[in-house]
């Protein structure tokens, strides 16, 4: 039997084993394509355009300086980088995902740590950043879901936590934009983060 095929081809032009990821087989134009064109909320938001995880990623980047204001430049690049296995298995909403099961959690797992291991981050974000990293996808799913996706305020407050003490949720003001605008942009803070930490990726 013709064993089924686990690789996807990439506009690189890598194939890119799902099942066994390979770091050289990781580029970040990939990510950024990917990303850009992957809509948060399963695309059910407000807006001319979806709502792209690579938007989403630049949001929680951005909001690392709020919940985490002097954390290291390698752990922001890994809060660029914290949905970066959806640029080729998707964006599920939570309930989805519980319903799936283990199985896209071990896939994520696999394809987070190849992109970490690609650009010089540990394959394993420790458990203290991990947290704050999801603090600030919080905050950001919270601004998401009252501005672009139809949520209430009380909705947001129990599905996503409330906000940080004195955080003003009108300074962020959400629009969705069109992929190639957002991809530039989520190339640029990448290379940006990454000339700051004087290479390709975190050192």
């Amino acid at each position: 039997m013709t064993p089924t095929r686990a690789w996807q081809r990439m506009l690189s032009g890598r194939r890119l084993d799902l099942l066994n990821p390979a770091p050289l087989d990781i580029e970040i134009e990939d990510i950024a394509h990917g990303l850009s064109f992957v809509a948060r909320w399963n695309g059910q938001t407000r807006g001319e355009f979806p709502y792209s995880v690579a938007e989403h990623s630049l949001l929680v980047e951005e909001l690392m300086e709020l919940v985490a204001p002097k954390l290291s430049l390698r752990w922001r690049l890994a809060a660029l980088l914290h949905d970066a296995p959806e640029y080729v298995i998707g964006d599920m909403i939570s309930p989805v995902k519980a319903a799936v099961g283990p199985d896209y959690k071990a896939m994520d797992a696999r394809l987070a740590a190849a992109v970490h291991l690609r650009f010089g981050l540990p394959a394993e974000v420790p458990a203290s950043i991990k947290a704050r990293i999801k603090r600030a996808d919080r905050v950001s799913a919270w601004l998401e879901a009252t501005q672009i996706a139809g949520f209430s305020e009380a909705e947001a407050n129990r599905f996503f936590s409330r906000l940080p003490p004195g955080f003003d949720p009108t300074t962020y003001r959400l629009n969705p934009r069109p992929p190639m605008e957002v991809k530039r942009d989520f190339l640029a803070r990448f290379h940006a983060l990454s000339a700051a930490l004087g290479g390709t990726g975190a050192r």
